[in-house]
């Protein structure tokens, strides 16, 4: 008899998680035999945590704050992208190895093809908003993608200036961000602005192109005043969550088989969890 295999998100907290929704989701819907957990994991267990888990029937697991840098220094072996992004958001166990992988870009974009199709990344400038690590993993993916420039704004200064040196990004003063709007592409929120329980965010969108498409990872809500502020000005807008599910697609399609489709019908599963 054939074990079951095992999946789960390595947080703390982790709580909060979706992604046993979204995977368990995916799983009923396809008839495969697996489970998906969360798994609340310190800082200091992290090593032992990993170092157990392909004994335990583990294939593989997603790894959220504040483990992704350290999730990557502990893998056997990195991917040429989480290498270049410096954070693992998706671990495999192949053989009693941990090879750590980072699809954080990749459901970015694949969130922008399936819900802005004519949209593409070379029609203009991007700016993003944030210096964190879902800022580094988007700014790999644009500059894949072909983005002709990328400008990077943050209410720290420091941290805009070392991306900026890393990766070949022009910075734009928190103070000036609305007067650097008038040849983007796109602009994109990856701060916590916004965000149910957290501060505003004060982005005067009167300088954006018509041909500007906006999109925010905040997904709680999933309307942000950004995005509201922007539909009601005519621009196109893209939400949070289908990054959320798109980057999830790999990893399943890793650890339990098949290719997991991002629909409505999971959009609905993992909106009312």
């Amino acid at each position: 008899m054939s074990k079951i295999p095992l999946a789960g998100v390595i947080g703390c907290p982790v709580g909060h998680s979706r992604s046993p929704v979204l995977h368990g989701t995916w799983l009923r819907d396809y008839g495969i035999a697996g489970h998906y957990v969360p798994l609340h994991v310190e800082p200091g267990d992290l090593a032992q945590v990993l170092r157990a888990m392909p004994a335990m029937g583990f294939v593989g697991a997603n790894v959220t704050i504040p483990h992704k840098e350290a999730a990557l220094a502990l893998a056997d072996e990195v991917s040429d992208i989480a290498a270049r992004i410096g954070a693992a958001n998706t671990l495999s166990f192949e053989g009693g190895r941990s090879v750590a992988d980072n699809t954080d870009g990749y459901g970015f974009m694949a969130n922008l093809r399936q819900n802005a199709p004519d949209w593409r990344a070379d029609q203009g400038a991007a700016l993003i908003l944030g210096a964190g690590g879902a800022a580094r993993a988007i700014i790999v993916a644009l500059q894949d993608a072909g983005a002709p420039e990328i400008r990077i704004t943050n209410r720290t200064r420091a941290r805009a200036d070392a991306l900026a040196a890393e990766f070949g990004l022009t910075v734009v003063d928190w103070d000036a961000r609305s007067q650097a709007l008038g040849d983007l592409g796109l602009l994109v929120n990856t701060t916590s602005l916004g965000m149910a329980g957290q501060g505003a965010l004060e982005m005067p969108l009167a300088g954006l192109p018509e041909r500007a498409l906006v999109t925010d990872i905040v997904y709680t809500p999933l309307e942000t005043p950004l995005l509201r502020d922007a539909r009601a000005r005519g621009l196109r807008v893209v939400d949070g969550l289908g990054m959320l599910l798109h980057q999830a697609a790999p990893g399943f399609a890793r650890w339990f088989g098949g290719k997991p489709q991002v629909t409505d019908a999971l959009r609905r599963a993992v909106l009312g969890a």
